[in-house]
């Protein structure tokens, strides 16, 4: 910025008339491309790369290149870890020294002054995040600068341009989900199929389905509804397992041992697995329906889904397919799962919290990961395997009568 309020004869010459930098300038670029599927990184990365050379000064060049294919709402430290052999199949001309993570991790022994992009969405979508990275390189004496921002003015107007464009892309952001959910929403209440078919159903071409023209990348992809498999057995295997369930209340190894004990009536690629068992009682579309939205991929951890409440699936009006079983046998199939885990994962902490109430005492559970729960009793915590050992709930109770 420049100052408007200059001494009245030229003292550019004097030795402190500017600010020395004791560090030569040192620039690096970085940008962002969502996927490599829907969009081109080979032409979208050297055409950021253009416009963030416009911020360099004079016969400057940048010192390293940092780039991501990658989702910009994913948190700094899960950008960049695609393995280096998908980024060198992308045929992207720009050389690459690392992703956003690596950037932050390196700034500072690399000497980094200044980082250009194309605007702040490069660096993410969520505001949290670019606010998060821009502070932090900033510590690390890098500052941040997007060539969408104006030059000059005043410091207040500049953090202003800045805020309203990373607000922006964030709600630019939130718009294109909720448009994305309501088009799958719409998919599963026409009664076409998400994913891989479930036992014992093959995904077949609707083809009575409105057809899509070509779009940006191609040939859309096909709607599908779900038939029966040719192989009728599937029909009977799947029926007789979840009925196991439901009037036998029988748990997942005991229903395994009766479908593998007659292979030839109840057929299966590979062996039947727990999993599989359970998933297949779980789920709600061996009813007829076409149900949506059953899993959350967004958890913010790569790799790691989680189950939304019934309250949030989204399912057809009507029965669109074959159903192995009716709505209100898969309904008591789920409550006699319930009971089945309850038994198992809370017959030994129930008797914990009757000795407990005994003593006036209440349990609350505190925190919990995969294989412990932490417990409050009173006024002492105590962390518990899950679920917890029957061998542990009599020491547990003699623990709380001594403390009391």
């Amino acid at each position: 910025m420049t100052n408007p309020f200059a001494p009245p004869i030229d003292l550019s010459h004097l030795p402190n008339y500017r600010q020395a930098d004791a560090r030569p300038r040192r620039a690096v670029f970085l940008g962002r491309v969502s996927t490599k599927d829907r969009q081109l990184p080979a032409s979208s990365i050297p055409r950021q790369v253009v416009l963030a050379s416009e911020r360099l000064d004079l016969g400057e060049e940048f010192i390293a290149h940092f780039w991501d294919v990658e989702s910009g709402m994913l948190p700094a430290h899960l950008r960049g870890l695609g393995p280096q052999e998908m980024y060198d199949g992308l045929g992207v001309p720009t050389p690459r020294d690392g992703g956003l993570q690596d950037l932050v991790d390196r700034a500072e022994q690399m000497g980094i002054t200044h980082v250009l992009a194309e605007r702040s969405d490069r660096v993410a979508r969520a505001m949290l995040t670019s606010l998060t990275v821009e502070h932090e390189l900033e510590r690390l004496g890098a500052e941040v600068i997007y060539a969408n921002e104006p030059t000059g003015g005043t410091e207040s107007g500049r953090l202003r341009t800045r805020r309203y464009g990373q607000a922006e892309a964030e709600i630019y952001r939130a718009t294109m989900i909720e448009m994305s959910m309501g088009g799958q929403f719409q998919h599963a209440i026409g009664g076409w199929n998400h994913g891989y078919p479930p036992y014992p159903y093959v995904a077949v071409v609707d083809e009575d389905a409105p057809v899509r023209g070509q779009g940006r990348f191609g040939e859309m992809r096909p709607k599908k509804k779900l038939v029966s498999h040719p192989d009728e057995r599937r029909f009977d295997a799947a029926r007789e397992l979840c009925r196991l369930r439901r009037e036998e209340h029988l748990r997942a190894a005991g229903i395994i041992t009766i479908l593998e004990s007659e292979p030839d009536r109840y057929p299966i690629e590979g062996r039947w697995t727990h999993t599989r068992v359970e998933g297949l009682i779980a789920n709600p579309k061996l009813s007829g329906y076409q149900v949506y939205n059953r899993k959350s991929s967004r958890t913010g951890r790569a790799g790691f889904s989680r189950r939304n409440p019934i309250s949030q699936w989204v399912w057809s009006p009507n029965v669109v397919h074959k159903p192995v079983i009716s709505l209100e046998e898969w309904m008591q199939a789920q409550e006699v799962t319930a009971g089945l885990r309850a038994g198992v994962e809370d017959g030994p902490l129930l008797r914990i919290r009757t000795a407990a109430s005994r003593l006036g005492l209440t349990v609350t559970a505190v925190s919990s990961n995969a294989t412990h729960t932490l417990y409050r009793i009173g006024n002492r915590q105590i962390a518990l395997p899950t679920p917890v050992p029957d061998t542990l709930v009599q020491q547990v109770i003699e623990d709380m009568g001594s403390a009391a």
